[in-house]
């Protein structure tokens, strides 16, 4: 972009929970912003070329995995908050981080690039992870980082022109993906208590309908957890395969 371009738009691609807390935060740091608020890809495909050159995408904890062809169009750079620290990259990073029973989690705001969470990093938001916490809980707490973060940087992303400054952090570990997600809940019939017991903390609560399951003598099940009885084991083929 040319000296002269202008910076009047900020396109915030999140869930419908935060469409009003965030755009107003910004808003407050440039009452002059026009802030526009999608939710998927479909959304941010129509916005006209025209604004997305005078405009920066921010991402906040969303799945939606941005094209490099809407980035390079992008005036002002495109930014992403991760529920997820440095060393956790990638999706569903806080069930691994439970699995691997890590003491510490986060929130990482970084630079949007073609490649999932590999961005320059502009942010992080760490924290202690309490002893034996559940999926939902550290959730919690991943959630209330990343707002704190985005709290940190909203007056630089909302009326800072040129790019923000990279920290000299850089990502780390294994990037995690929802095939990975699904092999942890594949369990082979011989697991061990101990794995079984670590598994299920990380990866029982059937997150996106990924449930459990494992083969017995030729058939599939799946752990399907009940809301008012003890949780059962039905045959996977009752019903249809979320992780095909």
């Amino acid at each position: 972009m040319g000296p002269r371009a202008m910076f009047d738009t900020v396109i915030l691609l999140t869930g419908p929970a935060e469409r009003i807390a965030l755009p107003a935060l910004l808003s407050k740091h440039n009452p002059r912003l026009t802030v526009l608020v999608v939710e998927t890809l479909a959304e941010l495909e129509v916005i006209d070329a025209r604004i997305l050159r005078r405009a920066r995408l921010i991402g906040f904890l969303t799945s939606v995995i941005v094209p490099a062809r809407i980035l390079d169009q992008l005036g002002f750079g495109a930014y992403n908050f991760h529920p997820g620290p440095p060393n956790y990259p990638g999706r569903l990073p806080l069930h691994f981080a439970i699995y691997d029973g890590a003491t510490g989690f986060g929130a990482t705001a970084h630079v949007m690039a073609a490649a999932v969470d590999s961005g320059l990093i502009v942010g992080v938001e760490l924290f202690d992870i309490p002893p034996n916490i559940g999926v939902l809980a550290l959730e919690k707490l991943a959630f209330t980082a990343s707002a704190r973060l985005f709290w940190r940087l909203a007056q630089a992303l909302a009326t800072q022109r040129q790019p923000l400054d990279a920290l000299p952090i850089r990502w780390c570990g294994r990037k995690s993906t929802r095939r990975m997600y699904q092999t942890m809940c594949d369990f082979p019939p011989d697991i061990s208590k101990d794995e079984f017991e670590r598994r299920m903390r990380a990866f029982g609560d059937g997150h996106l309908g990924v449930h459990p399951t494992t083969t017995l003598h030729g058939r599939r099940f799946r752990y399907i957890p009940a809301e008012t009885e003890a949780p059962s084991l039905v045959p996977a083929e009752a019903e249809a395969d979320p992780v095909g």
